[in-house]
């Protein structure tokens, strides 16, 4: 009996050790998101004004909200402001982003309207730091050449920004590459969210097992499975930083103001 409740406690203990983030930079997270209301993939207004285009960054410049963006590479190595993995939903057509050339990709329109995709460099040079930056790099296709190719930006950039991705491995290259960019741990239920991982792989990062060695200064958690015991070790025990994704109304910021220090929304201007 003592050997094994001797394996269950390591077990436990380890399972601790391997969820806790690195809790050194706080004042630095909350000085770059004094407004803590963050506008996920800028501030658009459907039909009108599609997310992630050059009009949505520049409303969101002109409300002074921090921006949440995407980025990921075209065929051709450009790299690119875009969510989603396919172009289906906002470009009406078939076939991958990183399938595609930059001219391609340009010309598409986004969501039936003028605005195009745009390319990371166009939206900096939109931003030119008035507001802070949450650049996610996307975890499909070359993750790594995108981490290194956004970083060969923002080092030249005159503004203030953090990095997040779904990606622990995106995480672990920014902290031996560049240890002082402050980094986000994207999350969240994997199995609910109908990812096709196997089980081990959900259970991981479901539960972010990979911060013991990725170190990341915040957590970005869908905010719908904030009871989840991970994420609850890490604000409550840990005292971590972290972020609510992605909130949609009044009712869900109330909600979310419970567990969360920053939030990022879309849909409706937070009161």
């Amino acid at each position: 009996m003592r050997k094994i409740l001797a394996v269950a406690g390591g077990a436990v203990l380890l399972g601790l050790l391997s969820i806790r983030p690195y809790n050194k930079r706080k004042k630095q997270l909350r000085s770059l998101f004094k407004q803590k209301y963050i506008a996920h993939r800028g501030l658009f207004k459907e039909p009108d004004v599609p997310e992630n285009s050059l009009a949505a960054f520049e409303e969101a410049v002109r409300q002074g909200y921090p921006i949440e963006l995407d980025v990921q590479l075209s065929r051709d190595g450009k790299l690119v402001v875009f969510h989603d993995d396919t172009l289906k939903r906002m470009c009406r057509v078939r076939g991958k982003v990183r399938n595609k050339s930059l001219r391609e990709l340009k010309s598409l329109s986004l969501a039936g309207t003028n605005e195009k995709i745009p390319e990371f460099k166009e939206v900096l040079e939109i931003v030119k730091g008035q507001v802070p930056l949450m650049v996610e790099v996307k975890p499909e296709g070359r993750f790594i050449q995108t981490v290194e190719k956004t970083m060969k930006y923002l080092g030249k950039y005159q503004g203030r920004y953090c990095i997040e991705s779904f990606q622990p491995l995106v995480l672990l290259w920014l902290k031996r590459h560049h240890p002082e960019v402050l980094r986000g741990q994207l999350s969240t239920d994997y199995r609910k969210d109908g990812d096709r991982h196997n089980r081990i792989i959900q259970f991981i990062l479901s539960n972010m097992m990979c911060n013991f060695f990725t170190r990341p200064d915040f957590i970005s958690y869908n905010h719908l499975y904030s009871n989840r015991p991970a994420f609850r070790i890490c604000t409550k025990l840990y005292k971590s930083v972290n972020a609510a994704w992605t909130i949609k109304s009044e009712k869900q910021l109330k909600e979310a103001g419970k567990d969360f220090e920053f939030f990022i929304f879309d849909g409706f201007i937070p009161a």
